[in-house]
């Protein structure tokens, strides 16, 4: 996760639990604790901005920070596929047009325009809603405009007057 400049605290409690600060979803930050139990499958719980990961006690002796880490990309993961198809049909139905096809994936940064293919990366899902809706925005104009051109920014600006914030959040953090 090295897409993310903030520093993250993990610590282990009676070695039962492990927490973890802060974990950014939607733009709300959660404490995350894993707690080891005598089930079978893995659950996931959210409970007043805390992500509760309650996994099987074979993983006990699994290096802590990297159980946490995949676990924490995996979630990102799950709700990314919701978030960013649901960006795209409000930006679809918005604009008029689609690209010929989109993908979720992990990459260097947070969008990509190339071939008329939108990529998304799945870690978009830490900013809110208007900042994940931007960065989709702005690979839809990347559809019409291939580079940064003043027409590129006055479609942005027609379809999200305060893009400026947008970009600035993503500058900032």
């Amino acid at each position: 996760m090295n897409f993310v400049k903030r520093k993250i605290n993990v610590k282990t409690i009676e070695n039962r639990v492990i927490e973890r600060h802060p974990v950014p979803i939607l733009g709300i930050e959660y404490r995350v604790e894993i707690i080891y139990k005598n089930i079978k499958i893995t659950e996931l719980d959210i409970e007043k901005r805390t992500i509760k990961i309650s996994l099987p006690n074979r993983y006990r002796k699994m290096n802590n920070k990297e159980l946490l880490d995949l676990a924490i990309e995996k979630m990102y993961e799950q709700i990314a596929k919701v978030e960013i198809e649901r960006a795209m049909e409000k930006t679809r139905i918005m604009l008029g047009f689609a690209p010929e096809e989109y993908e979720i994936k992990k990459m260097k940064t947070l969008g990509k325009c190339e071939r008329n293919k939108i990529s998304i990366n799945p870690i978009v899902v830490i900013y809110s809603r208007e900042v994940i809706d931007y960065i989709v925005l702005h690979q839809y104009c990347h559809l019409k405009y291939k580079n940064h051109s003043k027409a590129f920014f006055q479609m942005l600006e027609q379809y999200l007057p305060n893009y400026k914030k947008c970009e600035e959040i993503l500058l900032n953090l």
